[in-house]
């Protein structure tokens, strides 16, 4: 019989439950980081709207990370038009992310995953083939998806070229400028959001990588907790620091293996 990870006896059902402001601070922070990353285009700072664009995507994913896990409590609806707006500005169709996302979960790193790919990759290796991780994901949701998932993709996919010619005809290059970023944060997704997080590690045993520096989970947006989310998925990401201090009063010897 194959080994499997048992859940260490940690409470965690009280971690799930988000106050509304909460709830409601999760899904602007990927707006307002959006709003100053076309304002610092408009004023021509670049390297400010490098880093606002850089957050923006890292804001992007947490919050439908937590949508995918249906952690925000948000009713059906609204985790339908949170999806769909980002897929709108992220460039991509999310309900195809989420639906190779969850099959990752059920398998991690198994030959079905293909969100887990490039981490049985080399770091180089999963930086290259950055360009493909999206299609690849879209690809197999298409393929494994039923009428609704397929539907959700060329709604979604469709606003996204609609946007794109959009943006070649926008004045400024504004919209452009917004569009190469976010291709390229699309292409080093595979590398910073899976191959850091579980690249040499083997689950079940060890599911994921994780931090345990305050300043670098600051910096990544407690992104980085991955042993953690596998462990407890309906754990909420800004409950993810807590849920750590707790497992490592009962299974320090989980943490080993760091992100960075």
């Amino acid at each position: 019989m194959r080994n499997a990870l048992v859940r260490p006896a940690v409470a965690w059902q009280d971690l799930r439950r988000l106050a509304p402001w909460e709830r409601a601070t999760e899904i602007l922070l990927p707006v307002l980081l959006v709003a100053l990353e076309l304002t610092a285009l408009v004023d021509g700072q670049a390297w400010l709207a490098l880093a606002a664009s850089a957050y923006f995507y890292l804001a992007g994913l947490r919050v439908v990370h937590d949508v995918f896990h249906k952690n925000l409590g948000l009713p059906r609806w609204g985790n339908t038009a949170v999806l769909s707006g980002l897929s709108a500005l992220m460039l991509c169709s999310l309900h195809a992310v989420r639906s190779t996302h969850l099959r990752h979960h059920q398998a991690p790193l198994g030959p079905e995953d293909v969100e887990g790919h490039t981490a049985r990759s080399s770091a180089w290796e999963a930086i290259f083939a950055g360009v493909l991780f999206p299609l690849r994901l879209h690809s197999a949701a298409w393929r494994g998806g039923d009428r609704t998932l397929r539907s959700w993709i060329v709604i979604e996919l469709g606003v996204v070229a609609i946007l794109l010619a959009v943006a070649s005809q926008a004045p400024h290059g504004l919209l452009a400028s917004h569009v190469l970023l976010m291709a390229v944060a699309q292409s080093l997704t595979g590398f910073f959001a899976v191959w850091t997080v579980h690249h040499d590690t083997v689950p079940p045993m060890q599911p994921g990588r994780t931090v345990r520096s305050r300043l670098k989970s600051a910096l990544a947006l407690d992104m980085f907790f991955h042993l953690e989310h596998h462990l407890y998925p309906r754990v909420p990401t800004r409950r993810l620091p807590e849920l750590a201090r707790r497992l490592d009063t009962v299974r320090p010897e989980l943490n080993r293996d760091r992100v960075y």
